[in-house]
C-alpha cells in the first residue's frame, strides 16, 4: 500500500507545494506489488476552462488562491503523482500554464471525448492505475483518495473500480475513482456511446466491461445531501465562503460537513441544484 501520508489535518497544508511535491516528469510513483511488477499509481484531474453553467471556474479565486490551486492543493498532500488533463483548446492554455508552474504533469487532449484525454494522459504517464477526480472539487479530502487506493491495492485485481460516487454517502465534490490503467484503455478501445466517452468511467462501471467488479467506500454518517462541488454560481458562493470565512482550506470533509450542519443557511443556498446526467 503506497505510503500517501493523506490524513489532512487543520493547517497542514502548505500555500504552496514542498519542492518533494513538485515531481515534473515523473511518470508516476513506484510501489511495491504481491507480484513482481512494480505498480505506477498517479491522479489524473480533468479540466477545462468552457464549463457550461459556471465558465472558467477553477480559475475563480478564494481565500488569495484559484479553485485549481486549492484542488492541487490538496491533491498533493496524498505524495501521489497529479497529471492535469485538459484540452487542446486555446481557451485551456492558462490551466496548461498553472499546471506546469506548480510543477504537476499536463497532458492535452480532446474537449470532448474525455475519455480518450484520461486514456492518452494514462499512457503518457505510464501508469498502472488510476485515481480520477475532477477539478470542480477544490476542497477533496486527500485521505478519502488514500483510502480508495488502498482499497483497490488490497484487492489486487485488474478489473476492480473502487469509488465513493456510486454508492453516495460523502457530499458531491469529494469524490474518486480509482481503476486499473488497462481497464481504462479497454474502455477507450470499446465505448461508443457519447456518454461513456464524455465521462469517461460508465463503461467501468455500468455493464459494458463484463468483468467489472465494483467496490463502494462510504462512511457511516451519510453526508450525500450537501453539496462542495463547483458548478454553478450558487455552488461559488458556498464554496467560497466555506474557504472565506470557515477556513475550509484546512478541513477534512469531516470537518466541512460539521459546518453545514451548524449552517444550514449556507448549505442551502446550492440545496437545490441538481447535478447534470449522463448525456446531458
Amino acid at each position: 500500500m503506497p505510503q500517501c501520508g493523506g490524513v489532512l489535518r487543520r493547517g497542514a497544508l502548505a500555500p504552496h507545494p514542498s519542492r518533494a511535491q513538485r515531481r515534473p516528469g515523473r511518470p508516476g510513483r513506484r510501489v511495491a506489488s504481491k507480484g513482481p511488477a512494480l505498480t505506477r499509481i498517479g491522479i489524473i484531474t480533468q479540466a477545462r476552462m468552457t464549463s457550461t453553467r459556471l465558465p472558467g471556474k477553477v480559475l475563480i479565486p478564494a481565500g488569495g488562491r484559484s479553485m485549481l490551486d486549492h484542488h492541487i492543493d490538496r491533491l498533493a498532500t496524498t505524495g501521489l503523482p497529479i497529471i492535469l488533463a485538459t484540452t487542446t483548446n486555446a481557451a485551456d492554455d492558462p490551466l496548461a500554464a498553472l499546471g506546469n508552474a506548480r510543477g504537476v504533469e499536463v497532458f492535452r487532449g480532446s474537449e470532448a471525448d474525455v475519455l480518450s484525454r484520461f486514456a492518452g494522459a494514462a499512457s503518457a504517464s505510464a501508469l498502472d492505475v488510476v485515481v480520477r477526480v475532477t477539478s470542480d472539487c477544490p476542497l477533496i479530502d486527500p485521505a478519502v483518495i488514500t483510502r480508495g487506493v488502498g482499497r483497490f491495492l488490497e484487492l489486487d485485481d485488474p478489473h476492480a473500480h473502487v469509488s465513493n460516487v456510486l454508492t453516495r454517502t460523502y457530499p458531491r465534490g469529494f469524490d474518486f475513482e480509482v481503476f486499473s490503467a488497462s481497464a481504462l484503455a479497454e474502455a477507450d478501445e470499446n465505448a461508443t456511446d457519447p456518454a461513456e466517452r464524455e465521462h469517461v468511467t460508465p463503461y467501468l462501471y455500468a455493464g459494458g466491461s463484463p468483468r467489472a467488479s465494483i467496490h463502494s467506500i462510504t462512511q457511516d454518517a451519510d453526508a450525500s445531501r450537501y453539496r462542495v462541488t463547483l458548478d454553478t454560481p450558487e455552488d461559488l458562493t458556498v464554496i467560497r465562503t466555506l474557504i472565506e470565512e470557515h477556513d475550509a482550506a484546512a478541513l477534512d470533509v469531516g470537518e466541512i460537513v460539521a459546518v453545514l450542519d451548524a449552517h444550514p443557511e449556507l448549505a442551502g443556498i446550492n440545496a437545490h441544484v441538481e447535478q447534470k446526467k449522463l448525456g446531458e
